[in-house]
């Protein structure tokens, strides 16, 4: 995941994810999968027998018989994390997205101006913070992005175009009338 990708989803979230392992299964077992061993291996992407160790494991460190977190794979720990993720807080970031879509955003970012030169002199590149609000249009073609599964470069490619200053229409020549 991006940058570009964090901050939206920070934003997206009134508490964070659950920390460890085992609330983060329990929660996904719980609130999701509603206690079926089925549709807990079906969000997290596992077996259905990897997921009745799991639900063992939880009532074995209910009862004190097992200490720490559940043993899992780091492949399988990720997918846990990532189902979490996606179903933590649905209605506040539908909420979050609806918002910056319609009212828009703050961006902030740190961006580098200047011109090629020599080592020390005024035209030298320097990092410059950009603080600019953004309009809505912008943040839906953000989350149309990343719901389609875009870089982090076309992301990017997307706010530097919003940030492109917007360009004046010609003007028109003043139209003068000769008297005779």
């Amino acid at each position: 995941m991006g940058e570009i990708d964090e901050d939206p989803e920070r934003a997206e979230r009134t508490r964070p994810i659950p920390v460890h392992l085992n609330t983060r299964v329990k929660f996904l077992r719980e609130k999701v999968a509603k206690e079926e061993t089925a549709r807990l291996a079906l969000a997290a992407g596992v077996s259905v027998r990897t997921t009745k160790r799991w639900v063992h494991a939880l009532k074995a460190a209910a009862g004190g018989e097992l200490k720490g977190d559940i043993p899992m794979a780091k492949v399988n720990v990720a997918k846990v994390e990532q189902a979490v993720r996606v179903a933590w807080q649905p209605q506040v970031r539908k909420r979050v997205r609806r918002d910056a879509e319609q009212r828009g955003f703050m961006l902030h970012i740190q961006a580098t101006f200047g011109y090629s030169a020599a080592g020390g002199s005024t035209d030298d590149p320097r990092p410059r913070m950009i603080t600019q609000k953004m309009p809505g249009s912008v943040a839906r073609r953000l989350y149309e992005a990343r719901d389609a599964g875009a870089t982090q470069a076309q992301q990017e490619q997307i706010l530097a175009e919003a940030l492109l200053p917007v360009r004046a229409s010609p003007r028109r020549p003043a139209r003068t009338t000769l008297l005779g």
